[in-house]
């Protein structure tokens, strides 16, 4: 579903975001991607999703390679991939409804099948309460949440969650997590980039660990 082969990205005079970095993620796994602040952990996300494109290698995202992709196929590759950002980036001034009706709105779904698909999967993530609320009236969490259901309102193939629990509370990181657990035992390949190696699970068997922008683990976990 993903592969690294000898992928490596430097930013102009600094040091390697990645180097040399080989791995294969499969269909339906939920793998960890884990490290200390600037291992590289967002970038190699950022590479799957071709937000960024490698100065060496070859990235392939369930069977196109996308190291060269035109700009123009891009949308199309995203299509398949939902991304939950460690920012939210969640539009202020709209409500839940419209944040996460986003997706289905640039994929051309209709209002009608739009307001019951958002609403199927707010309830989901436990609010549908607060469909007609804006960002700024929710907590943390809640933000945190809505930003996941934007990222699955269209069943993607491959979700990757950026810092998912980062400055939540404990109540907050296990439903977060739930939610992305119960996304991977549907069918979608789950990668989560954490600093916090405490979020490995008994239902997460896969660990990779980045260092300085190199794979220095990369194991299934009993």
């Amino acid at each position: 579903m993903i592969e690294l082969h000898n992928v490596s990205l430097a930013y102009q005079h600094d040091t390697p975001a990645l180097n040399n970095v080989t791995l294969s993620i499969a269909k339906g796994e939920f793998a960890l991607v884990t490290g200390v602040s600037g291992a590289g952990k967002s970038t190699l996300l950022k590479l799957i999703y071709a937000a960024l494109r490698p100065t060496g290698g070859q990235v392939v995202v369930d069977g196109l390679n996308i190291t060269g992709l035109p700009v123009s196929q891009i949308p199309r590759l995203r299509r398949k991939i939902g991304v939950v950002f460690q920012d939210f980036k969640l539009l202020p001034a709209r409500t839940v409804l419209d944040n996460v009706a986003l997706t289905l709105e640039v994929l051309g779904w209709g209002k009608h099948d739009i307001n019951r698909k958002v609403y199927h999967i707010l309830k989901q993530v436990g609010l549908e309460h607060k469909i007609k609320s804006t960002p700024l009236r929710l907590s943390g969490g809640e933000q945190q949440r809505v930003a996941m259901a934007r990222a699955l309102v269209n069943d993607p193939r491959i979700i990757l969650a950026d810092e998912p629990t980062g400055n939540l509370d404990e109540a907050s990181k296990e439903k977060v997590l739930e939610i992305l657990k119960e996304a991977s035992i549907r069918g979608s390949t789950v990668v989560v980039a954490t600093h916090d190696r405490r979020l490995m699970g008994d239902w997460c068997k896969r660990m990779i660990v980045l260092e300085k922008g190199a794979v220095v683990e990369n194991a299934n976990v009993a």
